[in-house]
């Protein structure tokens, strides 16, 4: 026996409710040609961004990822989201397990910029499978392992990433600064005796 044959498909998706941080669950759907007593499952998640279309508005926001619009079609590509691992247990012939991801509001972070920046519709992603399976041969324990070459594809709706960084991120959005520049800004903020950091930015905003 050379081990089951395995396929993939995601069946949804929905914010994963009381987790730490901003957390997406795909419901994996794993099928199996034969009994499998356990999966050992690495799974990368890229964004296929040429398999949707685009506004006038999302084509500024997207400037910095891609470039002009005129450029886009030799820049605009797919690129990586994340990756995650899960152990898938014992099934007979298909079964669903809860793929948990993890999300970034870091808008130096390629991906996160990217879903930031889409008002609605749709995100095209690919997932990649790789990994251990075990199951039984002749009552032994044996494994064999997963290639890459399994994929699915699947459509994450722009609203439910957006409604999972609003339940945590309520109005704002995350931003990162050498520590060399938010110490200057600290000292700015000092020096003027303002409240918050919007009023820090405003003050200098409103000086340009």
């Amino acid at each position: 026996m050379e081990g089951p044959e395995l396929s993939f498909s995601v069946a949804g998706v929905a914010r994963l409710e009381y987790a730490a941080v901003p957390t997406l669950r795909f419901d994996l759907r794993v099928e199996s040609d034969a009994p499998v007593r356990s999966v050992l499952l690495d799974v990368q998640i890229r964004i296929a961004a040429r398999r949707r279309a685009y506004d006038a508005a999302a084509h500024d926001r997207l400037f910095e990822l891609f470039g002009p619009a005129a450029d886009w079609g030799t820049t605009l590509r797919t690129f990586p989201w994340t990756r995650a691992t899960l152990v898938v247990p014992a099934f007979s012939e298909s079964t669903v397990v809860g793929l948990d991801v993890p999300c970034s509001y870091d808008l130096e972070v390629a991906a996160s910029r990217y879903l930031d920046a889409l008002q609605d519709g749709e995100v095209p992603l690919e997932l990649l499978f790789s990994g251990s399976v075990f199951y039984a041969d002749d009552g032994r324990l044996q494994t064999t392992r997963l290639s890459w070459e399994k994929e699915a594809e699947f459509r994450l709706p722009v609203r439910v990433w957006k409604e999972t960084m609003e339940r945590y991120f309520r109005g704002t959005a995350w931003l990162r600064l050498r520590k060399e520049s938010f110490d200057r800004l600290s000292a700015f903020k000092s020096r003027n005796a303002l409240a918050t950091w919007d009023d820090a930015l405003d003050a200098l905003l409103a000086e340009r």
